[in-house]
């Protein structure tokens, strides 16, 4: 072991049974020491900027479903319900912290101030990652399962070696923990102690396979006792609970406490994607017990309560978010504009000799197009 690498933790915080819960579902905070688990509520500007990005986001959301049904993505999958988990995450990161997002982590993506366009240029089969994963510290997004963790690992390991204050955050869902690369990613982050927390959205199905098929652990929270890992359970639909743990284990993370786990009970209650049919495995009266536990209408209600919210605020959230959507269908309505050399930007460094004779060919036949008046002036 190098002086750089930090020695391993000894013994893995055990979940409880019960979900850390800091707001009820009624909009309150909640009573129960044993169910605070000794977090407390994020401070009033924290809980207003949640709320704030779960209504853009949700906006947002609902905007790209919109747009893939008219046919301008390929696809979408929606993470409406998971706000909680999309923004109370997100927010908990510093500066120098990496996000690595899964497909459907659009909302987090927006919420670190990824241009929503630029987030949704993979969905529209424009480019394997639209935006500059280096300038907004966000890997791209992952569509295999549980392929971000292992990168996120190594990304922290080779961080800490270098001397930077940096953790990640893994974004995952349910479906993602039966995957071999997320075994081997908790394995690696626990053995290296590198500074990594996964957050796990338990939305209770991968795709059309519900949960008491993927595991018959008492939580998936508990897998982190395995592997030598910090494990929580938090109500996923309590932003306020997700950003404290989130924000807490990070914190342990950079200090050299090791990594955590963090499982997330929320509900996905829009279909896998738009050419999902979600009727033909779960039923209306489930997913309608999900849409009463609303974490945006949760967060809401605790604010007003409070006396941290009014309608006006409220009413500037939404027209923020409403401007979002507009700009949004704006941009993408717009046909994409690609040159022939786009065709072979990013697939090596240094282009090989075949592949600078095969661009230099497709870009004679280009400006032939462009001088002859093609049907594509070479576009």
């Amino acid at each position: 072991m190098t002086t750089s690498e930090a020695p391993p933790v000894a013994v893995p915080t055990v979940p409880s049974a019960e979900p850390i819960r800091l707001i009820d579902a009624e909009g309150r905070r909640t009573a129960d020491p044993a169910v605070r688990a000794g977090f407390d509520l994020p401070g009033p500007d924290t809980l207003e900027a949640l709320l704030r990005a779960m209504v853009v986001g949700r906006r947002f959301d609902g905007q790209a479903g919109a747009l893939a049904k008219q046919g301008r993505l390929a696809v979408y999958p929606s993470s409406r319900g998971q706000e909680a988990c999309q923004v109370g995450g997100v927010l908990a990161l510093a500066e120098n912290d990496w996000l690595f997002p899964t497909y459907r982590d659009c909302v987090s993506l927006v919420a670190r101030g990824v241009d929503p366009v630029e987030v949704l240029t993979l969905l529209r089969g424009d480019w394997h990652c639209g935006y500059d994963p280096k300038a907004y510290r966000c890997a791209p997004q992952c569509t295999p399962l549980a392929t971000n963790a292992s990168h996120a690992v190594g990304l922290t390991y080779a961080a800490r070696r270098k001397g930077a204050d940096t953790a990640a955050l893994v974004l995952m869902g349910d479906g993602a923990t039966s995957e071999g690369d997320a075994h081997e990613a908790y394995n690696f982050a626990a053995v290296w102690n590198t500074p990594v927390v996964f957050l796990i959205q338990n939305n209770q199905w991968a795709i059309s396979v519900p949960l008491h098929k993927q595991s018959a652990a008492p939580t998936l929270a508990h897998k982190a006792v395995g592997y030598g890992m910090r494990g929580y359970l938090v109500d996923g639909n309590d932003a306020a609970a997700v950003h404290a743990v989130v924000a807490h284990a990070l914190a342990e993370a950079r200090s050299g406490g090791g990594p955590a786990l963090i499982e997330a009970r929320t509900y996905r209650v829009e279909p896998h994607t738009n050419s999902d049919d979600p009727k033909r495995y779960r039923d209306d009266a489930e997913v309608e017990r999900w849409r009463r536990r609303d974490p945006l209408a949760r967060l809401e209600a605790l604010l007003r309560s409070e006396g941290l919210l009014d309608d006006a605020r409220m009413a500037g959230f939404q027209d923020e978010a409403d401007r979002l959507a507009a700009s949004v269908r704006e941009r993408l309505s717009r046909p994409p504009r690609r040159t022939a050399d786009d065709l072979f930007a990013h697939v090596y460094a240094e282009p090989t000799a075949a592949l600078r004779r095969q661009r230099a060919a497709v870009r004679e036949a280009a400006e032939h197009a462009e001088r002859t008046g093609g049907p594509d002036g070479g576009r």
